[in-house]
């Protein structure tokens, strides 16, 4: 189904959510959820680090993602350290008066990530141009890396270890897949490291 539409025309609630039907159970993104989430799980159990980071609205889902693991999501467990680039608006904007918006999250990650930590980008278009080169700096680094993308996965699904590919169309369905498939993942990483034996 093409997702893609002229939204300027007035619709009403039943032609709103026919839009979000069946995005959920897409085929692939049960092997996606699960593989992404086992790479999450053995960063943690390993004593490594999850970064994220996005624009706009997958800014708000980086911040959001990661703070389910700082803090809790389900279940009473240690914190895990998860943070997002996009949350301290000094350096932001700092790295993008001084080096350009384009390194805003690459500079960040060339001074935070470490061999084993996981760094997620979040793009729904799959080509914002500072989440691609910040998988690519954090690849450089040895991370895995993980895009969050929709539209056919852009350039960002081709830099990623592992990608969760979102429906074709306009941001707010990609982002709400983003974002549900975000809290499976977490709920099987807390199950991962608190009920099995992470290898």
């Amino acid at each position: 189904m093409d997702r893609s539409l002229d939204v300027k025309g007035r619709r009403g609630f039943d032609e709103i959510l026919a839009d979000r039907r069946g995005l959920l159970e897409a085929r692939h993104l049960r092997g996606q959820v699960e593989a992404i989430a086992a790479a999450i799980a053995r960063a943690f159990a390993s004593g490594r680090k999850v970064l994220w980071f996005g624009n706009g609205g997958s800014a708000a889902d980086a911040q959001h993602l990661a703070a389910e693991f700082s803090g809790r999501f389900l279940r009473e467990r240690r914190g895990y350290p998860s943070e997002s680039l996009a949350c301290n608006p000094s350096a932001v904007t700092a790295i993008g008066n001084d080096y350009g918006y384009e390194r805003v999250f690459a500079r960040q990650l060339e001074a935070f990530v470490q061999p084993g930590d996981v760094a997620v980008g979040i793009t729904t278009s799959g080509n914002s141009p500072n989440v691609v080169i910040g998988l690519e700096e954090a690849k450089r680094h040895g991370a895995i890396t993980v895009a969050f993308t929709g539209n056919g996965g852009g350039k960002a699904a081709e830099v990623a270890d592992l990608v969760l590919l979102g429906p074709d169309g306009y941001s707010a369905i990609v982002q709400e897949v983003h974002i549900t498939m975000g809290h499976i993942i977490c709920d099987l990483v807390e199950q991962q490291l608190m009920f099995e034996k992470t290898p």
